[in-house]
């Protein structure tokens, strides 16, 4: 039975848990992932089988306010963003919690300044070695208050494992995206290390070890992704991937089946073993839960979707890009941003900025269904407020309380 955390009730919804209590009692082994609909008449939402807080984020959230509570004469401090979402990270600063660096790592207050008695939260993602060192110079235990997610220090097991067994470990992830960052390091304590982001960077890899591209080019295009002293003449022999825990499942796969072929072309396919450790995805249920979902909402009959959570969320992120491939998408972090039924506030992923769109609500001589969802690091409650803000644009649409009861 998965674990119940206790969060505080500000992140939680009437109609979404009432939408998810009824997807659990009628698919107890979270085995469907086909949408619910709620529908309000002139307006239908699609709401997928599984999306919102995932097991990492409420243990972290239900630590980070414990500690709040238990240290009421003490000076708490996070890491950084403890998750992706700015709902959660601004409530958390009102409540007297201080940032010791941004997401990208960006020293916001100096190391000097800690005390034996301050407290510091490691975040969701985990932490560097360097930073456990930081701390514990300054007498305080990195893992005291420890939110980092269990499915991340899996993939940091796996990478132990791998460099055990003489692989260099290859990280698909974002390269300064805290997550990456400190599996790298957890990595490089015991074999060498090189991330590569995407299949483009898949590829130069690729022909570096299947000796397309000469082994000169490594510094050029990975001289800032690999650990100290990377030698790829030798690294690259024998490498194992594992992956950033919230990166787009298919892609994962994709670019470990792109360097197993690498090793065939270069050492034959009676050899790969010796060279291609077989590991498993490393994608955490929830992440390959949602995106499948997603997958399913992505495929239903909508008119457009809306994705709910922190334009710096990667896994919400990659929600977005499912979405895209077959309906307009709109990304946008509450219901703040939907600035009337004619305008939307909403992230552009492709040009990296918020961005206004007119015209975003088609004018339809039928019902509108929209597909509506949010990241593992969002909270049900601001899904719940975008859902009644677009039901508030039609005023003959009935009360979601009532819908639910007539869901089949």
């Amino acid at each position: 039975m998965r674990r119940t955390f206790d969060i505080p009730i500000h992140y939680r919804s009437p109609i979404i848990a009432a939408i998810k209590a009824l997807q659990k009692e009628r698919d107890p082994g979270r085995r469907s992932v086909a949408p619910t609909l709620l529908d309000l008449g002139p307006v239908r939402f699609l709401i997928p089988r599984h999306f919102g807080f995932c097991y990492g984020v409420e243990n972290a959230i239900e630590i980070a306010y414990r500690t709040l509570q238990e240290n009421p004469d003490r000076r708490v401090f996070l890491l950084s963003e403890m998750i992706h979402n700015p709902h959660v990270n601004a409530d958390l600063a009102a409540r007297g919690v201080r940032f010791l660096m941004t997401t990208s790592g960006e020293q916001l207050l100096p190391w000097e300044k800690l005390t034996p008695e301050d407290v510091v939260i490691v975040p969701a993602f985990g932490t560097t070695h360097g930073i456990e060192e930081q701390l514990r110079e300054r007498g305080i235990d990195p893992y005291r208050w420890n939110t980092t997610c269990p499915f991340v220090e899996k993939v940091w097991n796996r990478s132990a494992t791998i460099g055990a067994r003489g692989f260099t470990v290859v990280v698909h992830g974002k390269r300064t995206h805290e997550e990456t960052r400190a599996t790298a390091s957890h990595a490089a304590a015991g074999a060498p290390v090189v991330v590569v982001q995407n299949m483009e960077e898949t590829e130069r890899l690729a022909a570096i070890i299947a000796g397309a591209e000469p082994v000169e080019r490594f510094a050029e295009w990975f001289g800032s992704a690999c650990s100290e002293g990377f030698e790829p003449s030798l690294h690259l022999a024998r490498i194992g991937v594992v992956n950033q825990t919230t990166m787009l499942a298919d892609e994962t796969q994709a670019i470990a089946d792109r360097l197993r072929r690498a090793m065939v072309e270069r050492y034959g396919e009676e050899s790969v073993r010796e060279h291609f450790a077989d590991t498993r995805d490393t994608l955490c249920y929830a992440t390959n839960e949602n995106q499948s979902a997603t997958l399913a909402l992505a495929s239903a009959e909508a008119d457009l979707a809306i994705v709910v959570g922190g334009y710096n969320s990667s896994n919400t992120t990659h929600l977005v890009e499912i979405l895209e491939r077959t309906l307009p998408t709109w990304f946008v972090k509450d219901a703040e941003e939907i600035v009337a039924q004619d305008a939307i506030r909403h992230f552009n992923l492709h040009t990296h900025a918020v961005e206004v769109a007119e015209n975003w609500l088609p004018n339809l001589d039928r019902p509108i269904t929209v597909a509506l969802t949010g990241g593992a690091s969002c909270p049900d409650a601001l899904v719940d407020e975008v859902l009644e803000r677009i039901a508030g644009f039609f005023p003959d649409a009935i009360p979601p309380a009532e819908a639910l009861e007539r869901i089949p």
